[in-house]
């Protein structure tokens, strides 16, 4: 039976494999060139892990140290660039190649938040934005508003996964069975939110003026 560690480092590579392939397809939508795909690929895969090792001073950060992580996210954004010239992907694709990201790293940054720091709060903050940044980038360098700033449920799904860990661990339960149910958690919230197109209240005003973006807008 593989050891825990090996497994974390398993999924935590799918989660960049899958999240390339989210950055690559996005880089397709704008139609940029290959150097353009690759380049929104890798940062979307390595994007949320590298704020999170930066803002723990954790060491160096992940994918210096080991550039498997930097190879495998390169080799999927070329795949993708590839199989999308033969193969069509619809806007769903994306979404759910990022929902099975944001699961993956949403869990994964909390363990690793949670070893470093022992504290909850800073833990689930830190797999909130591991698994978000990545897409956050995505978003912008593609010039799309980030999908954490729409009404849609995006960083709710990973704050629940990420509290859901919190609270399986401090069951003494082992690290697999947390990621697994953190996982879980996540990708169920986001696919339904997805499926059933679920999302949170937005802000509106009867005020002409603030519906209308301020005095003297046009």
């Amino acid at each position: 039976m593989m050891e825990t560690s090996a497994i974390i480092y398993v999924l935590d590579l799918f989660g960049v494999a899958v999240f390339a392939v989210s950055g690559s397809l996005a880089a397709g939508k704008k139609r940029m060139d290959i150097l353009g795909v690759v380049v929104l690929g890798v940062v979307t895969a390595l994007g949320g892990g590298t704020l999170r090792d930066v803002l723990l001073d954790s060491g160096p950060v992940f994918w210096i140290n080991n550039t498997v992580y930097l190879l495998v996210a390169a080799v999927f954004s070329l795949l993708t660039f590839f199989a999308a010239r033969i193969i069509t992907f619809h806007r769903p694709a994306l979404l759910v190649f990022d929902a099975f990201g944001l699961a993956i790293f949403t869990s994964i940054g909390a363990a690793i938040a949670l070893n470093i720091t022992n504290s909850p709060g800073v833990a689930i903050l830190m797999g909130v934005m591991t698994g978000t940044a990545g897409g956050v980038i995505r978003d912008i360098l593609s010039a799309e508003i980030p999908l954490i700033l729409r009404k849609e449920i995006y960083a709710t799904a990973a704050l629940c996964g990420a509290f859901v860990y919190i609270m399986i661990d401090r069951l003494d339960l082992s690290s697999i069975t947390c990621l697994i149910v953190s996982m879980t958690v996540t990708l169920l919230i986001r696919l339904a939110a997805i499926r059933w197109r679920f999302s949170l209240p937005v802000l509106t005003s009867n005020d002409d003026d603030f519906s209308q973006g301020g005095p003297g807008a046009a």
